[in-house]
């Protein structure tokens, strides 16, 4: 019997102010092939790896530059019905940045916020019955979630309490804090951390699959990105950096080896 779908990532979006530059960026780095969507009035490009559509990129909505967006990557989360998740949300302190809204013949979104600072997407999708997940390690799907917020130890109270997370385990990163991992009902899936002095702000950070990091950190260099932390190596033996694309939106990658 597969597990519910509640609380699993289902998409992630990017958000720039060149989405043919994001294209280029991202194809190059990652591998994804890019297909626009057809909407004549709203330029939107649906990634892919190995044919199993990842996210979505576009330019930065005029009403979410208004309240100072600028580029990121956002997750879509499922849960059984966007508009009866918000008033808990709310009673927990957390923030609803756009009121719940429908994609038509996709489903329905709200953009919100948890109570320390993490934006994400709450979903639910036409169907109801979100695909499978791939095989863990797949090049080009997301690898790995990480939180960096207000309050770690309260963030995944939080998660766990409304998506039905669990907690996993965690590590002392000494001056950094502690890190504890989560498990959604699809394996283990991310970790939360409270944020350094150094962060200016809560984020969610996104690391996608590749198979080997160090030719990936140069194709990042080629095409004018930025590495910020890294390479390296995490529990487990695996690879990690994290980086900036060249219009700062801030993104990670995971690799078995170097």
């Amino acid at each position: 019997m597969c597990a519910a779908p509640i609380g699993k990532f289902v998409w992630y979006e990017y958000m720039g102010s060149g989405l043919k530059g994001a294209v280029d960026f991202y194809t190059h780095v990652v591998g994804w092939t890019a297909e626009d969507s057809g909407m004549s009035d709203f330029p939107y490009q649906v990634v892919s790896a190995g044919g199993r559509p990842v996210g979505g990129l576009m330019d930065i909505p005029a009403d979410a530059k208004a309240m100072g967006a600028r580029a990121c990557w956002l997750a879509y989360i499922w849960v059984e019905n966007v508009d009866l998740a918000l008033p808990k949300l709310m009673e927990a302190g957390g923030k609803v940045f756009k009121a719940p809204s429908d994609i038509p013949g996709i489903g329905r979104f709200a953009v919100v916020a948890d109570p320390y600072g993490g934006t994400f997407m709450l979903f639910r999708d036409n169907n109801g019955n979100p695909p499978p997940p791939p095989a863990p390690g797949t090049p080009g799907m997301i690898g790995w979630h990480e939180l960096h917020c207000d309050d770690g130890a309260k963030a995944i109270d939080f998660y766990c309490n409304f998506f039905g997370w669990s907690k996993t385990g965690e590590f002392d990163m000494g001056p950094m804090g502690v890190y504890r991992m989560f498990k959604t009902g699809h394996g283990e899936e991310g970790g939360i951390m409270t944020r350094t002095p150094e962060s200016p702000a809560s984020f969610w950070l996104y690391y996608v699959n590749v198979d080997a990091l160090d030719p990936a950190v140069d194709r990042i260099k080629a095409k004018g990105g930025q590495i910020v932390n890294g390479p390296i190596e995490v529990p487990g033996g695996q690879w990690v950096v994290q980086a900036l694309d060249p219009q700062g939106a801030l993104f990670a990658l995971v690799a078995p080896k170097r």
